[in-house]
């Protein structure tokens, strides 16, 4: 675990997060704090809430009330580009790639390498350079990926995730969000993204990380939060003395 600076004020914070889609409550009321060094667990059963939370911090979804805060700024309202910009990066479940481009283009998508960087048109060797900076971060994650110039809507599940994890890691520069990293993986795979996980603290990059998976919640994460129907219903850490508690809040039996 990372050991977080407790004492030091929150990279993030969500204060009082509603979200309706119709007459379904997605989020009500929901408030948490990520602190820096911070891996925070983020747990709760299919339509608690988890995903539209993380699309409300990165912007996908505007919160019908409440407020988010990032390094003490206001950032609920921005657009996806400028929660980028800021320094948060995501990996969602559906993982958001683009089938018709390659891992390089994907890993790249938006913020390409260029010599001159004034100029919009790539040159020669920042293509390389993004070609092999590609490989260096899927080799990291011990992922088989034989040409990095290949299509994504040709790899397998694992190799796809592998891609999103490392742009991820990549841009990064002070939250990552990560959605079920592990759930298309094998368990080498596995052990590669929980190791990333583990490491970003290291670089005074926070995470929230769900997942369903709690004897990976139980190795890489600091703070356990459970919700159920949109809202907070408690908090433990995430060991395996707390493992039939976390349990319990999230199918219900535990108030």
């Amino acid at each position: 675990m990372s050991g977080p600076n407790g004492g030091a004020p929150p990279v993030l914070q969500v204060r009082g997060a509603l979200k309706r889609f119709g007459a379904v409550q997605a989020l009500n009321g929901v408030s948490l704090e990520l602190r820096r060094g911070e891996i925070l667990a983020l747990l709760g059963d299919n339509g608690a809430g988890k995903s539209t939370l993380i699309r409300a911090i990165t912007g996908v979804h505007t919160l019908d009330e409440g407020e988010i805060h990032l390094d003490g700024e206001r950032i609920d309202g921005a657009g996806t580009k400028e929660i980028r910009r800021r320094g948060i990066e995501t990996v969602h479940q559906d993982l958001a790639l683009f089938d018709n481009l390659s891992a390089v283009e994907n890993l790249f998508a938006g913020r390409e390498l260029a010599t001159p960087a004034r100029l919009p048109r790539l040159g020669f060797a920042r293509k390389k350079a993004m070609t092999r900076r590609t490989r260096e971060m899927i080799g990291h994650l011990q992922v088989g990926l034989s040409d990095p110039k290949e299509l994504i809507g040709l790899m397998s599940g694992g190799q796809r995730q592998a891609i999103a994890v490392a742009r991820a890691e990549l841009f990064a520069s002070k939250v990552v969000l990560l959605d079920e990293p592990t759930a298309a993986l094998g368990i080498r795979e596995s052990r590669a993204v929980l190791s990333i996980v583990k490491s970003l603290p290291q670089r005074g990059v926070s995470v929230i990380l769900i997942s369903h998976n709690l004897d990976h919640v139980t190795e890489v994460a600091d703070r356990a939060i459970v919700l159920r129907r949109g809202a907070v219903i408690g908090e433990a850490a995430p060991t395996p003395e707390n493992h039939e508690a976390l349990v319990g809040m999230i199918v219900g039996s535990v108030a």
